[in-house]
């Protein structure tokens, strides 16, 4: 028998240790591109203008692919446990919402190459880290090693009350999460079984197979906090945040540096790297006064039953992410709003990767036709402006 306390806890090489890795490959462009895929009824945005976002697994699964065509490196689902009816309002926002675990899984037999990651709330149920060792493990080799799970430990007190349980103070979430993914890297290094006694999970005699392809599949995780930060450092690979200012991108590019340090330095304090991926929201078409004329419209038609109920759930917990967005912000949703023609989203995007940003995870109002205007005609634009790599070049 192998007892381990948790200094002794055994650490996998990790993913882009491997120069062959499907992360190694991504980590090679100068800026990420992922695509936050609609899994749920409204997708990111709360307006009533008509479109065809979609939240169906069929739809998403063109996205994921469509997003693939264009060299995308990311494709990503969030999760919520909501109520009957979502946030309601005159779209019954995230009515419908389908896994984003589930669904990941499912989108690696129907793509090739781009990495997919699915959120999991690790305190809720409760999960067991053998289970998500196993699973993720599992996931790892259908897809690859394409597979990474997005370590969530949930904000509002409505989710934890819908499994019977109560939602613990901020840090301790960030603790109990930490001790969680520390038991699965133990597992997925494989080296015997494990018996682990800690503060928050035990196991003995455990053990997870088969090993995952590169050391460990991608782990990512999202916070505004000094603890989640430090969970970062010591777990994450790409680290996903929102802006400190709000949605605007003026406001926020003068903000970022300094934030996006603080993520960096927290995982410099552990020996790690980590990179730093943010939500814009892309409203772009062929002249700057189409863009902009566009944005407005999905402005005026904000749904502003399902805003009230989407900022009073917000408030109500203790998330320190998204305090300086505005209500109406959320009509056309992301924690950035960048507006214009390809040229002019080309060269925010540009500004915003001089931050210290690594990559962005995009959002879209109508998402089949603008992730196609944004890979035909921008995604170019990126590659002359050196933010890119070309696909077969990478």
């Amino acid at each position: 028998m192998s007892e381990r306390d948790r200094a002794r806890l055994a650490e996998p090489a990790q993913p882009q240790d491997f120069p062959d890795s499907p992360l190694s490959r991504v980590l090679r462009q100068p800026l990420l591109l992922g695509v936050f895929l609609p899994l749920q009824t409204g997708g990111w945005s709360q307006s009533t203008l008509p479109r065809g976002t979609d939240w169906t697994f069929d739809y998403n699964r063109a996205l994921a692919q469509q997003a693939e065509k264009y060299g995308f490196d990311i494709a990503f689902g969030l999760s919520q446990w909501l109520p009957k009816g979502g946030f309601g309002g005159q779209t019954h926002y995230r009515e419908n919402f389908l896994d984003p675990f589930v669904s990941a899984i499912a989108l690696a037999s129907a793509t090739e190459s781009i990495l997919l990651l699915g959120t999991v709330h690790v305190l809720y149920g409760p999960w067991h880290p053998l289970h998500l060792a196993k699973f993720l493990a599992t996931a790892d080799h259908i897809s690859g090693g394409r597979f990474g799970a997005n370590i969530v430990t949930g904000y509002a007190d409505t989710e934890p009350a819908m499994f019977g349980q109560l939602k613990p103070e901020h840090d301790k979430r960030y603790a109990m999460a930490d001790e969680f993914v520390a038991v699965c890297k133990d597992l997925w290094a494989g080296e015997d079984n494990l018996t682990f006694h800690g503060e928050h999970y035990s196991l003995q005699e455990a053990y997870a197979s088969p090993l995952p392809k590169y050391g460990r599949p991608i782990l990512v995780s999202a916070s505004g906090s000094p603890a989640g930060f430090a969970f970062a450092g010591r777990n994450s690979d790409l680290v996903f945040i929102s802006s400190p200012a709000g949605e605007n991108i003026d406001r926020a590019l003068e903000a970022l540096p300094a934030h996006v340090e603080k993520v960096k330095q927290a995982a410099r304090d552990q020996g790690r790297e980590v990179r730093v991926v943010i939500n814009p929201t892309v409203v772009s078409a062929p002249t700057s006064a189409e863009a902009h004329a566009r944005y407005q419209a999905i402005m005026d038609h904000a749904d502003l039953g399902a805003i009230g109920a989407f900022t009073d759930r917000h408030t109500a917990g203790d998330s320190q992410s998204w305090l300086e967005h505005s209500a109406r912000g959320r009509a056309v949703g992301g924690h950035l709003h960048i507006v214009g023609s390809p040229e002019e989203v080309t060269d925010k995007l540009r500004r915003l990767h001089e931050t210290g940003i690594d990559g962005v995870q995009l959002t879209f109002y109508d998402y089949q036709p603008e992730l196609d205007f944004f890979g035909t005609q921008i995604v170019p634009l990126l590659e002359e402006a050196g933010l890119r790599k070309s696909v077969t070049n990478s």
